[in-house]
């Protein structure tokens, strides 16, 4: 697994033995910061199962401002802040524990983050309950952008009122929905960020 672009483009992560985690592939990932483009740079990234941190990596290494990232696996939580180490990121922080007390944690801070990527383990209904528990802890703004990966055979799930589905793409077994948090009037979409569902 490796970083796909950016300053760190082509370092290798690291992730840990098992099926605790599932790092999302270097395929998927270089398709999904494809899609966002321009949307990366200079954002605040939310990371909620961050697995390996590779997903807020990218992020960073694209441009992002800065990013936090939570993941309860023991395992995983040592692969993700080792990797953040190995390439020397800064402004970050990172918590370990489910995804209800890092929003808890990030709201207490004054957090607010307008790129989110919600990676949770598949057929749990995670991303949803996600979803829900975001959408009323105030720390997305307008225009905000949250990433949701799923299985291709998951059911859809109700999003909050007001996450406009911009992109509904599927590869192989991964599912990428890109929503939008209603924006104020005069805001644009990026090129490649255009609704649509294939």
């Amino acid at each position: 697994m490796r970083i796909v672009a950016g300053k760190w483009g082509g370092r290798t992560l690291r992730a840990p033995r098992g099926m605790a985690v599932r790092p999302t592939t270097d395929r998927v990932r270089e398709a999904l910061f494809s899609i966002l483009g321009g949307r990366v740079e200079g954002r605040a990234v939310l990371d909620l199962f961050a697995g390996t941190g590779a997903l807020a990596i990218e992020a960073l290494s694209r441009g992002a401002a800065s990013a936090f990232l939570s993941e309860p696996d023991p395992d995983a939580f040592a692969a993700m802040t080792g990797n953040l180490e190995t390439v020397g990121a800064t402004s970050v922080e990172t918590f370990k524990g489910d995804f209800r007390k890092a929003i808890k944690r990030a709201a207490m801070l004054g957090r607010r983050f307008d790129l989110v990527f919600l990676d949770p383990p598949y057929g749990k209904g995670l991303a949803a309950a996600a979803s829900r528990t975001l959408a009323g802890a105030g720390i997305l703004p307008d225009g905000a952008l949250v990433v949701v990966e799923e299985a291709t055979r998951s059911t859809d799930a109700a999003m909050p009122q007001g996450w406009d589905l911009l992109t509904d793409r599927r590869y192989g077994d991964t599912r990428v929905m890109v929503f939008e948090l209603s924006a104020p009037t005069g805001i644009g979409q990026e090129p490649g960020l255009e609704h649509e569902c294939r």
